[in-house]
């Protein structure tokens, strides 16, 4: 294997894409499709990570890694496995009024620890729902199938119930409590969801609940970049993964004379630029040494570090330049940042790999490490087994970047045309 200086950078992007793909064959059940949150002992499915690995099967066929039959075969038995499911307001079932629970047991596929029927999970994996019915368009009864599942499993989706009365899309629903008290407000992950809410075929969401969405967006000048604010690096990453945003604009967007994909280019650089000055003073951050987002941490506690007291969270929304911050970095969302700031990616990802080489085991970077916490060893605190989101998120914008397929094959998604059409977007691809 070459060094990692000397290597190309196709053949890194190739090495680590590839790699990261690898826990998609690792870490499903081979019986329902479903795909493990994490790779520790005892994780149950996550519906989000099952979404993007619908989204990657397609990647892996064209990658050459496995074969178009494999990867249909694979997806049908997770179409299967959802629309046959249980749905119904009792807290042991997979879902309700056409959500799923965030949480699911590998083996049962049943709700586990009372988690939340989630709005934004569930469109996750809509989101590789549907790239499957798209990609699959051959006569196979095997693709066609997939096709008419596709379908199936989007029509059911209640989306205007998801409001709860309000006038934003709630974030969950318990059966033990009924809706959480919060909805999604803010610019976040959630774009995909109103986008893919406005076309749904049986129950869409009213255009007027996008507006109320938009009202509520935080427009900034961080180091003299002017953009839509979101601290984690995920926000500007998720709803990208699927919908190529570069040209076409929102209202929001037209005031403002920018584009989403420019947006998360300039939430990048600041991202960058934050670590470059460091005004926390943490250990090892800086131009080629960011990623700050949502990930895991070496849990919720107080240290004295080189005279000051330090604190530490577990798994949380890190975010800059407001925080939460306590100097632990995630290359996973570092590398994914690709498709926006190839450059500062890749520069990225050769540090790590040359300064960092000991917590990179078999081209798989882990979710995340705090090197503060230097008695931990060479690396510092190292986060322990791999997520399945950030595996994910690699392996889909690596490939955007590299031959912009997943966008590619959701600009010819109806629902994704007529979701953005119905948010008021307009130039670019759609024009």
């Amino acid at each position: 294997m070459a060094e990692p200086f000397t290597e190309s950078d196709d053949a890194l992007l190739d090495r680590f894409q590839r790699a990261a793909f690898g826990y998609f064959l690792q870490y499903v059940n081979p019986a329902n499709g479903l795909v493990a949150d994490t790779s520790r002992a005892g994780s149950p499915a996550s519906i989000a990570v099952v979404g993007f690995a619908l989204s990657c099967y397609p990647v892996a066929v064209e990658r050459g890694w496995m074969t178009r039959e494999e990867a249909a075969e694979r997806t049908l038995v997770t179409l299967r496995f959802f629309c046959g499911s249980a749905q119904s307001d009792r807290p042991d079932v997979t879902g309700h009024m056409g959500f799923y629970y965030h949480f699911l047991d590998m083996r049962s596929g049943t709700r586990v620890w009372q988690s939340e029927l989630s709005l934004i999970d569930t469109t996750l994996l809509l989101a590789g729902v549907l790239t499957a019915g798209v990609y699959f368009d051959g006569a196979a009864p095997g693709e066609s199938e997939i096709r008419e599942r596709a379908d199936a499993f989007y029509q059911r989706i209640d989306w205007q119930w998801a409001r709860g009365g309000e006038a934003t899309v709630r974030q969950g629903w318990r059966p033990e409590s009924g809706f959480l008290h919060y909805g999604w407000e803010g610019y976040s992950e959630a774009t995909i969801l109103y986008i893919l809410g406005l076309a749904s075929p049986q129950h869409p969401l009213p255009p007027d609940c996008y507006t109320a969405w938009t009202a509520t967006y935080q427009w900034e000048n961080i180091y003299d970049y002017e953009l839509l604010y979101a601290g984690p690096l995920f926000i500007h990453h998720y709803s990208q993964a699927w919908i190529d945003f570069e040209g076409i604009r929102d209202g929001f967007m037209r005031d403002k004379r920018s584009d989403y994909f420019e947006n998360s280019r300039r939430a990048t650089q600041v991202q960058r630029e934050y670590a470059r000055r460091n005004p926390r003073g943490y250990k090892a951050y800086g131009k080629n040494c960011w990623g700050i987002t949502a990930c895991d941490g070496p849990g919720f506690k107080v240290l004295g570090i080189d005279g000051r007291k330090r604190s530490l969270f577990g798994y949380a929304a890190r975010g800059v330049p407001y925080g939460p911050d306590d100097g632990t970095i995630s290359p996973c969302a570092a590398l994914a940042s690709v498709p926006f700031a190839p450059d500062l990616a890749l520069s990225a990802l050769r540090h790590f790999c040359a300064d960092y080489a000991p917590m990179i085991q078999d081209s798989r970077l882990p979710s995340s490490f705090n090197p503060m916490l230097s008695g931990e060893g060479a690396c510092g605190w190292v986060s322990e087994g791999l997520y399945g989101l950030d595996q994910g998120i690699m392996v889909m914008m690596i490939e955007n970047h590299r031959s912009r397929l997943i966008w590619k094959l959701m600009r010819r998604c109806p629902h994704i045309v007529t979701g953005l059409r119905g948010a008021g977007f307009t130039g670019g691809w759609l024009s």
